[in-house]
């Protein structure tokens, strides 16, 4: 039988709500360990190891317009390469690199022009924004488990430099502001002076996004804000006592096996290696070591890291200008702030974010599973949680899809958000907004996902059972556009692929 997706989305909503509301242990497994008590691992690889083993992929539908659109791009020198995953039911149904790592003639890993990498299955990318939702918001919602913070609590109530002076509009400003991009803060921390070039200076970024305007009323529209995401990473740090690469990294990314993912900070490297500035860069000419400190990561990972963009912060001050990033985050604020941010930081592979997004499936279908949040917290996370959210927001909103007839474009949806002025968004996830392509055009509303600025996006679809990770490097080729438009044509033929929703 096929469903509609409006027909579907009137269903997902009304089990939403009615576990939202619920006691946690009728919608959660009353039988989970505590989050956050995972066997904790080491930061990085002791030892140089090859990538770890990945699942095999289990061929369903025919995938070759997927392949097409990737490599179609690339030919058009839209972006140098991409790894494509997607998940069905369960099961890996296609996973395929495409193009190149880093391209012909731009620096190698000595520094000096070198010939193409081709990308491979296991290449590293910075994940950027995605960082927000993969590690800040999940660490957040244990908290919230955990009984630690509150959602609807005033920030200032855990970091009162939030507001020393008893600003009225500032003591509006709760945790689920943050989380949904409400605030109504700036978007993004002033990048003026020195701070943070010659040598990192988290505490100065910390400071300045305690500092910064409140620049609309509080909980009134969305406004997406790094700012929200750098202030969420110092609460978590100050909450728990650990700076956020650690938590995450015994917490998050332990439990689910995710031993490709990682924060990247330049004082933590270990091999043969120089910084300059905030950056990290191999140098062959450096100390060898045989095992590296349980707290540091293996310059090896390197190899497998896919450079993105040219140092180009602040020039005449940056020691590191001019020279390309790889290993290095990419978002200069949290490169200012020593590579471990709230809001970006976290690189990983394919294989690692399929191990998450099929974790976060498989906890709101209720089967076993190793993702370190009860059902009912990922329910929250990951259905519209913006202040005067309502149950049949997204009900409305795939209506509002079915009511247009034509598109300039087949393979996207006629608008994003479907309803201009009605945003949709859970706790670090992404549900109906301007940046929702991704979606594409069969997905419903009531999907969700979020993408990364360096050209990497993650979509997920409870109600067909699926995922669907593209991670490329675009920004390694000077002008290569955002990755959002491909993603979404992905999505679509991907759902066409699978036969989904009556494709």
């Amino acid at each position: 039988m096929t469903v509609s997706r409006s027909r579907l989305a009137r269903l997902f909503a009304v089990g939403t709500v009615v576990c939202t509301f619920a006691a946690a242990p009728a919608c959660g497994h009353t039988a989970s360990p505590p989050p956050g008590t995972g066997t904790p691992r080491t930061t990085a690889p002791t030892t140089p190891s090859p990538a770890p083993a990945v699942a095999d992929v289990t061929p369903t539908g025919d995938f070759s317009p997927v392949s097409r659109l990737i490599e179609d791009a690339v030919a058009a020198r839209r972006l140098p390469g991409a790894v494509v995953q997607v998940g069905h039911e369960g099961k890996i149904v296609f996973r395929q690199a495409f193009g190149s790592r880093k391209l012909a003639g731009e620096p190698g890993l000595d520094g000096s022009p070198a010939p193409a990498e081709p990308m491979t299955e296991d290449t590293i990318f910075d994940l950027a924004s995605l960082t927000k939702s993969l590690a800040t918001s999940t660490a957040v919602m244990q908290l919230h488990e955990e009984g630690r913070v509150r959602i609807d609590e005033p920030v200032q109530a855990y970091l009162p430099d939030f507001n020393p002076a008893d600003d009225p509009r500032r003591a509006q400003v709760t945790l689920r502001m943050l989380l949904t991009h409400t605030s109504g803060i700036a978007g993004d921390l002033s990048l003026d002076g020195p701070w943070g070039l010659d040598k990192a200076d988290k505490a100065e970024g910390v400071r300045r996004a305690l500092a910064a305007w409140v620049v609309s009323t509080p909980g009134e529209r969305f406004h997406y804000s790094d700012i929200n995401f750098i202030i969420l990473g110092a609460l978590l740090e100050k909450i728990t006592g650990e700076p956020e690469d650690v938590y995450v990294e015994h917490n998050v990314f332990g439990p689910l096996g995710m031993s490709d993912t990682y924060y990247l900070p330049a004082t933590k490297a270990c091999g043969p290696h120089r910084i300059r500035g905030t950056a990290i860069a191999l140098d062959p000419r450096g100390p060898t070591v045989g095992s590296c400190p349980a707290d540091a990561w293996s310059t090896d990972l390197l190899a497998r890291i896919a450079p993105t963009a040219l140092d180009e912060d602040t020039p005449g001050i940056n020691p590191d200008y001019g020279h390309p990033l790889r290993g290095t985050v990419h978002d200069p604020t949290a490169r200012r702030m020593g590579g471990v941010a709230g809001s970006a930081g976290v690189f990983t592979t394919v294989h690692d974010v399929g191990l998450y997004a099929q974790a976060l499936l498989d906890r709101l279908a209720d089967r076993p599973s190793t993702f370190p949040l009860r059902q009912a917290s990922v329910q929250m996370m990951t259905t519209p949680q913006q202040p005067g959210h309502h149950a049949g927001q997204v009900q409305a909103a795939n209506e509002a899809t079915e009511t247009v007839f034509t598109t300039t474009d087949q393979l996207l949806a006629a608008h994003y958000p479907a309803i201009p002025g009605h945003d949709l968004r859970g706790f670090g996830w992404d549900i109906d907004t301007a940046h929702s392509r991704p979606r594409g055009a069969v997905f419903p509303i009531g999907s969700f996902g979020h993408t990364g600025f360096t050209g990497v996006t993650l979509w997920m679809d409870p109600g067909s059972d699926t995922y669907v990770i593209v991670l490329a490097n675009v920004i390694h080729q000077r002008g290569g556009p955002p990755i959002a438009k491909l993603s979404g044509y992905v999505a679509t033929e991907t759902a066409r692929a699978l036969h989904l929703y009556g494709t």
